[in-house]
């Protein structure tokens, strides 16, 4: 991850404003100039800053007449502009099916969103991953999970995806040992997984000091999960059960419940309709605690939640859509369209009622020190566009109670620490790898301003409004034609 290869040139003389540089010609320094920090330590935004950016990483940072700027930088005037770090979604699925790199890679950084965790690793991300490490293609980080393990029967057999069913122990062991001969960041445990497969694979994980995260199994206590090593829980997956009075009676259901084909959450959504009501504040304080505890990070996806358990509530004319192929719209909407059908009024009433628990076990978490991450879990649910998604899943996290800088925080700083980055992105410090968003306003008054990018930095290549317009153009008309005939 730390790894920096770029494409220098001969230094130009002229100073250019912000809009004229050429994010492939610009070599050497890039001063950013009059710009007002806000480095996601939770520290006060810092007006009139400098940030020299050298060789890819932030080499100097401090008040304008205190930074001197290099001789021959390209200085840039980012005055009334603020600076945040880079921002990250921990939890995509960029399936190869939905689009190509000229769609996905440039969507993530058009978007400020340098560093992604892509929760179900096959060799084309791999693949994405070398290209944009090599500097052919402009891209996020990519942290790259190995291929699902899990338990039998599947949700996803025979739907055309590759996984690891394990059918034993022995088998859960084996999907460690290939998930690491692949070059996958972390094993990704699913939901049908046993207790005696979850705990065989936790165990060979640690033998192999390679990080696993994901579901909590249906079937496996989510404190006993988060001692077991688990490094990050997906979706709130076990967290209504487990702030419940009665969570064993509720991990039996779980063990019995039926695998719905069109709408894979609704049995679970019934049981934790029933859990909601049996919610136990003192049972849930000690469940955060221990989780705080173990450092085990929630990624709770609330913007999926907003989909899922709303998806009546989706406009389906989103302008952003003009961004990707036809084809991934046309399987969005069938999706939608088939859970909409199923559910009665009274089931419609009930799940927006469980969307607002979520949001007050978010709030809760947080308060209690469980550190939360954001992933939104697109493109692969329905209207969760890459790199936009993001920032309706911050947006969605301050609405649960998060104030804008510990939503910021749950982009920038959480993630490089439960990746173990934490020296190397998260925040804008001197030394820390320079991936930084400049934006328009300040997301401190407003967290929809993080979606009011005026310019990007990756990899240290300053990306202009201009350069950022046309990316986005091209993405348009690559999207138009992805999967017409050559």
């Amino acid at each position: 991850m730390s790894r920096q290869r770029s494409r220098r040139s001969a230094l130009a003389d002229a100073e250019p404003t912000v809009d004229s540089v050429d994010v492939d010609s610009v070599g050497g320094d890039i001063a950013l100039t009059h710009v007002t920090v806000i480095d996601a330590s939770g520290a006060r935004p810092r007006p009139d800053q400098t940030v020299v950016v050298g060789r890819g990483r932030i080499t100097e940072l401090g008040g304008h007449r205190d930074v001197p700027i290099p001789a021959g930088a390209t200085v840039v005037d980012l005055t009334g502009k603020f600076l945040i770090p880079g921002l990250c979604d921990m939890h995509v699925h960029n399936f190869e099916a939905f689009g190509s790199d000229k769609i996905f890679p440039p969507l993530y950084i058009a978007n400020g969103v340098t560093t992604v965790r892509e929760m179900w690793g096959m060799p084309i991300h791999h693949h994405w991953r070398d290209r944009v490490e090599n500097g052919s293609l402009i891209g996020p980080r990519w942290v790259i999970g190995g291929m699902v393990v899990d338990g039998s029967p599947s949700f996803w057999r025979g739907r055309g995806l590759p996984f690891h069913e394990v059918a034993d122990e022995a088998g859960a062991r084996a999907a460690v040992r290939q998930s690491e001969q692949d070059g996958a960041d972390f094993v990704k445990v699913y939901s049908q997984l046993t207790r005696p497969q979850y705990l065989a694979l936790a165990d060979e994980a640690r033998r192999r000091r390679i990080p696993f995260a994901g579901h909590c199994p249906n079937v496996v206590p989510l404190v006993e999960a988060s001692d077991a090593g688990q490094s990050t829980f997906e979706h709130l997956l076990g967290m209504l059960f487990a702030t419940s009075g009665h969570e064993a009676e509720f991990l039996v259901a779980m063990r019995d419940a039926r695998i719905d084909p069109v709408d894979p959450l609704r049995q679970m959504s019934a049981l934790e309709l029933r859990a909601a009501a049996d919610h136990h504040p003192a049972k849930a304080a000690s469940v955060f605690a221990r989780l705080a505890a173990n450092r085990t990070h929630q990624v709770p996806t609330m913007a999926m939640f907003q989909r899922m358990d709303m998806p009546q509530d989706v406009v389906r004319d989103d302008e952003r859509l003009k961004y990707l192929p036809a084809s991934l719209t046309r399987m969005w909407n069938a999706t939608m369209d088939g859970i909409i059908r199923q559910r009665t009024p009274e089931e419609v009433a009930r799940r927006r009622d469980l969307f607002g628990h979520r949001l007050r076990l978010v709030a809760a978490m947080r308060d209690a020190g469980v550190p939360i991450l954001a992933g939104t879990d697109g493109p692969g649910v329905a209207y969760l566009f890459p790199g936009f998604g993001l920032h309706d899943e911050l947006a969605a996290l301050v609405q649960a109670g998060l104030t804008p800088m510990q939503a910021i925080q749950s982009a920038t700083v959480e993630p490089a620490r439960s990746l173990g980055l934490h020296d190397e992105i998260g925040s804008v410090h001197r030394g820390k790898l320079a991936d930084l968003v400049v934006l328009d306003a300040n997301p401190l008054d407003d967290i929809g301003n993080t979606r009011r990018i005026h310019a990007v930095v990756a990899r240290g290549r300053f990306i202009s409004a201009e350069q950022r317009a046309k990316m986005l153009a091209d993405v348009e008309q690559s999207s138009s034609a992805f999967g017409l005939p050559g």
